[in-house]
């Protein structure tokens, strides 16, 4: 039986060796991504070489640790994604389930080239058999048509939700702090309540506060202490209105009335409960 609900200040390969296999529903990865950020008291600047060994340690670990029915999302930088996708296909036999791009609409500069606006996540999963909860991550459709499913749209895979700005409240001291609302898609899809959801690299702790929230149960692992701390008081937190979301799911259908657009999304609420 694994002990859920707990930070653990470690490294992650070693700390993830000594859970028992298929413990874990989902597996939340955001790695360092090798281009040299400051951790506090690690930097992340490995030889190539290097880091490729080290994504093969955690990853081994991670594919160990997901149950049959889990699934497994890995947030990754341009430099090494095209790697990491052929890493745990070819590899690790892994199934291929999506490549999210999530669009944000601030960023850095940059006059000699294309501004970079956005990031990736590579989706796999343990096996053909796994969860996927549609109808907890619909958004509302854009049109009104009567073959469309107006309890809502599957959102696609270009996701769009805003940096955590170092303006808002919500912003921790963390280099790479996610947006909840990114987390929550995350979640509600590839979990139902009491799903074990880990993330070995927990950071400033947005999935561990989102899955609580949530009524998942959780896990996250951090090499430095001060992210524990961090992570540690945003789950202690009382709940709050999450810190973004994506913008499609304020919109109404643009040529159904308004009265019945209200009502058609009041029915698909009420159908749930």
């Amino acid at each position: 039986m694994i002990q859920t609900n707990r930070l653990i200040c470690g490294d992650a390969i070693a700390e993830m060796s000594q859970f028992p296999d298929a413990c874990v529903d989902l597996i939340i990865a955001d790695p360092p991504y090798n281009l040299g950020k400051d951790y506090g008291n690690n930097r992340d600047l490995k030889q190539w070489n290097e880091y490729a060994a080290f994504t093969r340690a955690w990853i081994t670990q991670a594919a160990r640790l997901l149950k049959p029915t889990g699934s497994l999302y890995v947030f990754m930088g341009v430099r090494f994604i095209a790697r990491l996708l052929i890493i745990l296909e070819d590899e690790f036999d892994l199934d291929f389930n999506g490549w999210i791009t999530w669009h944000y609409t601030q960023g850095m500069g940059r006059t000699t080239g294309f501004s970079p606006r956005h990031e990736d996540i590579l989706y796999f999963t343990k096996t053909e058999n796994y969860t996927f909860n549609l109808d907890e991550i619909r958004i509302p459709q854009k049109y009104f048509r009567e073959r469309n499913n107006m309890a809502g749209a599957n959102p696609g895979d270009v996701w769009e939700f805003s940096h955590v700005h170092y303006s808002n409240p919500q912003r921790e001291n963390h280099p790479t702090q996610k947006p909840e609302a990114l987390l929550e898609r995350i979640i509600k899809a590839s979990s139902s309540p009491d799903d074990v959801v880990l993330d070995p690299f927990v950071g400033s702790g947005t999935t561990c506060r989102v899955a609580q929230i949530l009524g998942r149960k959780w896990i996250g692992i951090d090499v430095n202490p001060d992210y524990i701390a961090m992570s540690q008081k945003r789950v202690d937190a009382t709940p709050a209105q999450f810190d973004s979301f994506d913008p499609r799911t304020r919109r109404i259908p643009r040529d159904l009335p308004k009265a019945r657009a209200r009502q058609v999304n009041f029915l698909s609420v009420t159908e749930k409960k």
